[in-house]
């Protein structure tokens, strides 16, 4: 029954976000961008983590990541409506224009490791009901995941990249709407009194902050409204990124409160697709509706963000690397990236040159802000949270090992 409910929420949801009226809006289309990557991935992987280091204190670390991204986003807004105006008129070897450029080369170099971020929890979740001996499925994850990038990779070459970005993308209404009917199996399961462990003593310490800042990219992906500049106004924009982020924050927090009854269970689960021995727990065949969810979100987010890397390259060298060159050195650097790092590693990684990333927009703020007049208070923001994210950046450590 809880199977049956979750799949008919899941079809409503899915169907309201395909062919509502709103669904054709601007406003929602500038929404989407940066709400589908904030809550793809980070969604199936935060829940086991967070209750293994943090046991009942799970949702209060996940209020502090969000926090921090919120943090980040305030500064990603100001620098819509500030810097980049200040971009378009200043001179190619302006100091800002010169960080500027490298803040969008570690960009590009994030974004090639967040595919294979992206495409080795893909191969996680595809994999793990076929339960590969331990020692075997590491090494049969990284080839299905070098196969896939020299298969996009083929495609851009071959000019055909679009037609798979377009269907990826028509995922993402699909996506939310199993995210939603996993938040109502969860409720049923805790209404209906399915957990029977007691909840983990809460935990708080020191030594937890590097792993949680090392979850980061989890809630990663409100940056993207920064570079719809083409499609959208600034105003726009900054409305969306902020709705984005409170929508990504509800659910996220939902997902974290709903799963409490759980914890002790998540805190026992192996791997990052450990929120499927929880699904499959509540009901056997929940499984098979968030491995749908889990290989849609993935390959979309992973040729979004393949996109994204080589259009930034394209940009930053002034258009002297082409678009499928610099796809294709993405994609070798997410092969490199895949091969030398665990499931957990590569997670760390992508989320400490995110947190590169939004130190340099921060520092970026702050040398506009200075010369636009901001204020004390403003720059002091742009301050704290820059050294919080250099820290992200230093320290964000595996959630395992």
């Amino acid at each position: 029954m809880i199977f049956w409910i979750a799949v008919g929420v899941a079809v409503v949801v899915t169907a309201a976000l395909t062919f509502g009226r709103f669904a054709r809006s601007d406003s929602w289309h500038a929404t989407v961008t940066p709400l589908a990557s904030i809550i793809g991935s980070g969604f199936l992987i935060c829940g086991p983590p967070l209750a293994k280091e943090f046991g009942g204190a799970a949702l209060l670390a996940m209020a502090v990541l969000l926090a921090i991204a919120y943090a980040a986003g305030w500064v990603i807004r100001f620098n819509i409506v500030h810097v980049e105006p200040y971009l378009e008129q200043a001179p190619f070897n302006d100091r800002v224009a010169w960080l500027a450029r490298t803040a969008q080369g570690v960009l590009a170099i994030a974004y090639a490791i967040s595919v294979a971020y992206y495409l080795k929890l893909l191969a996680e979740f595809a994999l793990k009901p076929l339960e590969l001996a331990p020692d075997t499925q590491p090494l049969v994850a990284k080839f299905v995941v070098t196969v896939i990038i020299i298969l996009m990779t083929l495609l851009t070459l071959g000019g055909s990249l679009r037609k798979v970005e377009h269907l990826a993308h028509g995922t993402v209404s699909l996506k939310i709407g199993i995210i939603c009917g996993m938040l109502v199996a969860l409720a049923i399961a805790w209404v209906s009194g399915t957990a029977h462990q007691p909840l983990p003593e809460p935990i708080l310490n020191l030594g937890s902050i590097p792993m949680l800042l090392g979850l980061l990219i989890t809630v990663q992906g409100f940056e993207t409204s920064r570079y719809l500049g083409h499609a959208y106004p600034p105003d726009l924009r900054i409305r969306t990124m902020r709705n984005a982020q409170w929508i990504a924050s509800a659910i996220y927090l939902a997902f974290i409160a709903l799963l409490t009854p759980f914890l002790a269970r998540a805190a026992q689960t192996e791997g990052v697709a450990g929120i499927l021995d929880i699904m499959e727990f509540i009901a056997p065949a929940l499984g098979g509706l968030v491995l749908v969810g889990a290989l849609a979100s993935q390959l979309s987010a992973a040729v979004a963000d393949s996109i994204g890397s080589g259009g930034v390259v394209n940009e930053v060298s002034r258009r002297r690397v082409s678009i499928r060159l610099a796809f294709a050195l993405a994609g070798v650097l997410a092969i490199g990236v895949t091969w030398a790092t665990d499931p957990f590693e590569v997670v760390a990684l992508s989320s400490r040159a995110f947190a590169l990333f939004y130190a340099l927009q921060c520092a970026l703020a702050f040398m506009v802000g200075r010369r636009n007049g901001a204020s004390f208070g403003q720059k002091l923001g742009f301050v704290l949270v820059g050294l919080v994210c250099i820290v992200a950046a230093a320290a964000g450590a595996p959630a395992e090992g």
